[in-house]
């Protein structure tokens, strides 16, 4: 089996892209233990809410690696970077709970980190392989998978707070461990060098390639990640700051990622009908409005807003990475290696920044200002080079 064989024009591979969307599933279930568990984090350690801000930074760090995980992927191979992730993330992300001290926090992260790193860097490449023509529909399915991890990540880990208490969560691990286990038998066969293409350049002449469409992209990202971050991993904590409980405010972020696993599935597909440009604008400017809202409205409207937030926040997301993947046939590990770590990187400065607003104001005054971010994206948009899907 070679580059070939995997040509562009094979059919889109249902079951191969389901597995993988699977493993990213558990992967991220794991890896979404944070944002629910930063409130008990903050009264353990007696944080401040730039330090809890840190400890995403922490989780997000190793994400500086994903270029050369790419490269290594796009020469090597990418499959024993998927198989090993869920195990290793969900011992660490497990013993979190346990952690007697900030700084073991934060080294457990770390190594959660560079397991995170190390499948998204890897996942969406052999997926967007498997996918064919129809990218925006296999990076669906893959982003798919991390939200309805993301969105089940803060039910296990407050239902495991409340009934096992903080120190016996390392038992969660055994899920991840045992998907890790599922993921060797199903992809034992997956030739790894098929994904390996003989054309590769090397790298330096790789990145200066990819540097028109990933500029533009970098600053997408980096406005994003207001708010996205706000969401993702402050929603708890502003909730519980407004009277909510625990269970309540975890609950609320399971809600708003369930929407986004409508949101990722259908922004990518529509995306490979409608255009790229217009599905992700229409995206951003429904998070602009409903992110405004939901900050300035209280009552039962709360609930729809948190559902349309999740919706259109996450659509974007499988689309972006559509544009990079087809933008660079060739290197796309390396490709979307890159794409990973400025999303990643641009997620942990905006987590300190968010913080910090937090500290300084409110974090109300943080979501507003993540709202108005939120548009000026639309020209970074618009300034996407058009690129010739194959």
């Amino acid at each position: 089996m070679t580059a070939d064989t995997i040509a562009e024009d094979q059919k889109f591979q249902a079951d191969k892209v389901a597995v993988l969307s699977a493993g990213h599933s558990v992967q991220d279930t794991y890896q979404a233990f944070l944002p629910a568990m930063l409130p008990i984090l903050i009264e353990k350690f007696s944080l401040m809410k730039t330090e809890a801000g840190l400890l995403s930074v922490f989780s997000s760090f190793p994400s500086l690696l994903q270029p050369v995980i790419g490269y290594l992927a796009d020469n090597v191979g990418p499959r024993y970077f998927v198989i090993l992730a869920p195990g290793v993330s969900a011992v660490m992300m497990s013993l979190l709970g346990a952690a007697p001290t900030y700084l073991i926090a934060a080294l457990l992260l770390i190594v959660a980190g560079i397991s995170s790193a190390s499948i998204h860097a890897t996942g969406p490449v052999i997926a967007g392989r498997l996918s064919a023509q129809r990218l925006g529909m296999g990076m669906s399915f893959w982003m798919m998978g991390g939200e309805i991890g993301r969105a089940l990540g803060p039910l296990v880990i407050v239902s495991a707070v409340e009934y096992l208490k903080p120190q016996n969560t390392p038992w969660l691990a055994i899920g991840g461990v045992l998907t890790s286990v599922f993921l060797y038998f199903q992809l034992r066969n997956l030739n790894g060098r098929a994904f390996v293409h003989a054309a590769a350049p090397p790298w330096r002449e790789a990145l200066k390639a990819m540097r028109p469409v990933l500029l533009p992209v970098g600053a997408i990202l980096l406005l994003r990640a207001f708010a996205f971050v706000s969401v993702t991993t402050f929603l708890p904590t502003y909730l519980t700051e407004r009277g909510a409980s625990l269970m309540m405010a975890g609950a609320s972020l399971s809600v708003m990622q369930a929407a986004g696993v409508a949101g990722a599935f259908l922004g990518g597909s529509l995306s490979d009908r409608l255009g790229r440009r217009p599905v992700l604008i229409t995206g951003m400017v429904l998070t602009a409005v409903t992110l405004f809202a939901f900050t300035s409205l209280e009552g039962w409207v709360l609930f729809p807003l948190l559902l349309a937030l999740g919706f259109s926040l996450l659509s974007v997301t499988p689309i972006i990475m559509a544009i990079v993947q087809e933008s660079f046939p060739e290197s796309r590990a390396l490709a979307n290696g890159v794409y990973m770590a400025v999303s990643f990187i641009s997620n942990s400065i905006v987590a300190v920044l968010i913080g910090a607003i937090g500290d300084l104001s409110s974090l109300a005054t943080a979501y507003y200002v993540s709202a108005a971010l939120a548009l000026a994206v639309l020209p970074f948009i618009l300034g996407l080079p058009r690129v010739k899907k194959a």
